[in-house]
């Protein structure tokens, strides 16, 4: 307990900002793949983040459970996860 305290004392000052931007919209998803970036297992990287008003609020990076047979299956992976996540 003391060190949570201690670390909450120390960053009292850190926070997430929101605020408004010019686009007009505040949630933006971003998702990407590499296909086969895991040598061993053949397996490719899906990644993805969401922001609000500029301020990362969800995030994941993980090995895809299947082998994609090319760079637009991985990447339509890595959509469907974030598509999943914004939904």
């Amino acid at each position: 307990v003391k060190w949570i305290m201690r670390y909450l004392k120390g960053t009292s000052n850190i926070c997430l900002v929101y605020g408004s931007n010019d686009i007009g919209c505040g949630l933006i998803g971003y998702a990407d793949s590499d296909y086969g970036g895991d040598l061993v297992r053949r397996r490719s990287l899906t990644c993805y983040i969401f922001t609000l008003y500029g301020c990362a609020v969800s995030w994941k990076a993980t090995l895809q459970p299947t082998v994609a047979l090319s760079t637009t299956e991985a990447e339509y992976m890595s959509l469907t996860e974030g598509v999943k996540e914004g939904i």
